[in-house]
């Protein structure tokens, strides 16, 4: 790295100004990582930017502009704030941006509304029409999943001609495949996209409009959030349909695990949890267990503790659950469950708790408070996955010295080792099936070794507790992909042509979900 960058990182959500899922505690703290991995005129200009969404603080009015939305002219306000970034003794701050108009963004909700792809297009011309505004021109646009995919497309077809635009690079994360972004191609117009990019080796999926594919096609770089995914949605299994793209964009594809912030993630200065303490004082995460037992109602008993902390849908593997619950309840332990999502696994959860009372707890909620309180408090936390991009649970449950359970996909194989099968570096228990007996083994090899080898328990806990999974790790690799994508960007490689994908009979479409 022979120079500091000037970037610009597009989120439709970041921490802590809008939050619904894992890429917002993503957006908010790469940001920070990029700035501090350097000091002085060494350190990287990173910037963030996202909507302004009903409850996100105002910020500073900077500039506005008027927008074409098809026979609509829309404006967009931007307002500036920032946030705090440290690492070590050194501390800086990293400006934030909001994208503001009243008539897309002033609503309750982030996603799942009807006019999305009018509100993510307007999102992302905005962004690309601040930037005069602001004085301010990236080396590289690093945008996250689907709603700021088309910022690629109209920096490659709408901007080329245009002197400051020119040069400009774009990294492109895929956070989870399964939310694309898919519209009525009668959204065309509105977007300002031509009627000739909607075609397979444009944005054209299905006969649909599918964000996440314009992303995938014009970014000069792509990737997502662990080596394991970067390979999985290469394959039908995993690839939702744009496997076919994502294999002839093989070379610029990559993976890197995401990290957490250690700041926020600190069990020896959390003020959210019950009781301090660090990898030297692991004993006392028994009164972390005891103080969680209390506050959700369950027997204040010395025995194994096992916690999940999940949205509740299919991805996360719960519907392993109900063939190992009878063993469960009649095991010695306790379970703990935290989340919200499909009516079917609260409902099931929650039955679950009320005919055992003094072995299950479950809350459906989104609770952070109380999330940190069962990662510091559990012994053990499940994530029995059927894909995860990464995952960060896992990452915190270690940081907090809880040792995981989980299925050996995506970021859950490239951070979790068996310890079975190599006790010396194993840092949780790993099963490969998507069988509840796989599932059921790998807790009950975990529940083993907790009752019968203590001290080789405490030795794990110890030991998940010094690994590094922070942000400063990831933030270097980032730097590296951005280097890739510049000298792509430099030697202006054409992606084109692109081939057509699969016919439509020869894979299923996906869900039209949102993240």
């Amino acid at each position: 790295m022979d120079r500091n960058l000037k970037i610009l990182i597009v989120a439709p959500e970041a921490n802590p100004f809008a939050k619904v899922g894992g890429l917002a505690d993503v957006a908010g703290s790469l940001p920070k990582a990029l700035a501090t991995l350097s000091e002085g005129e060494l350190a990287h200009d990173v910037r963030l930017v996202l909507p302004k969404y009903q409850g996100v603080p105002d910020g500073d009015y900077i500039a506005d502009f008027p927008v074409s939305m098809g026979s609509n002219i829309q404006t967009a306000i931007i307002r500036a704030s920032q946030m705090d970034a440290k690492y070590g003794n050194y501390t800086t701050s990293v400006p934030v941006y909001f994208i503001d108009n009243y008539h897309y963004f002033d609503r309750p909700g982030i996603y799942a509304h009807t006019d999305d792809a009018e509100r993510f297009g307007f999102f992302c011309q905005a962004v690309l029409g601040m930037l005069p505004h602001l004085g301010f021109k990236p080396d590289l646009i690093h945008c996250n999943d689907w709603q700021s995919g088309l910022i690629p497309l109209y920096l490659r077809n709408k901007y080329n001609q245009n002197p400051f635009f020119q040069g400009i690079s774009t990294v492109f994360t895929i956070h989870n495949l399964q939310y694309q972004g898919l519209f009525s191609p009668a959204v065309l117009p509105q977007l300002d996209i031509p009627t000739s990019l909607f075609t397979p080796k444009g944005i054209e999926f299905y006969g649909q409009v599918n964000f996440m594919k314009a992303g995938i096609v014009y970014a000069d770089v792509i990737n997502t959030v662990s080596q394991t995914y970067a390979r999985e949605i290469l394959t039908p299994e995993f690839g939702v349909g744009l496997e076919g793209l994502l294999r002839q964009r093989k070379a610029d594809l990559f993976g890197i695990v995401n990290g957490i912030n250690y700041h926020e993630f600190n069990p020896e200065t959390d003020p959210r949890i019950y009781v301090n303490y660090n990898h030297l004082s692991p004993e006392l995460k028994k009164e972390n267990k005891r103080a969680l037992q209390n506050e959700v109602g369950l027997p204040i008993r010395d025995l194994p503790v096992l916690g999940l902390v999940s949205r509740l849908v299919s991805q996360k593997g719960l519907d392993l659950f109900p063939a190992i619950f009878d063993w469960l309840t009649k095991e010695d332990v306790q379970l703990v469950f935290l989340g919200e999502g499909d009516r079917y696994y609260e409902n099931l959860l929650q039955e679950l708790a009320q005919r055992y009372p003094d072995k299950v707890s479950t809350t459906i909620a989104f609770n952070a408070v109380l999330a940190q309180r069962i990662y510091a408090g559990v012994d053990i936390f499940l994530m029995p996955s059927a894909f995860e991009p990464c995952g960060l649970g896992q990452l915190i449950s270690m940081r907090y010295g809880t040792i995981p359970v989980v299925r050996s996909t995506g970021g859950l194989a490239d951070t979790v080792y068996d310890y079975t099968t190599n006790p010396l570096y194993g840092n949780g228990f790993v099963f490969r099936e998507l069988q509840p007996a796989a599932f059921l083994d790998a807790i009950r090899r975990a529940l083993r070794v907790y009752r019968e080898k203590p001290q080789a328990w405490r030795e794990l806990v110890t030991r998940v507790m010094l690994q590094d999974f922070s942000w400063a790790k990831s933030g270097a690799s980032y730097v590296e992909l951005y280097q890739k994508a510049l000298a792509k960007k430099a030697r202006s490689i054409s992606h084109y042509p692109v081939e057509p994908l699969m016919e439509p009979s020869a894979a299923p479409a996906p869900e039209n979900a949102y993240s």
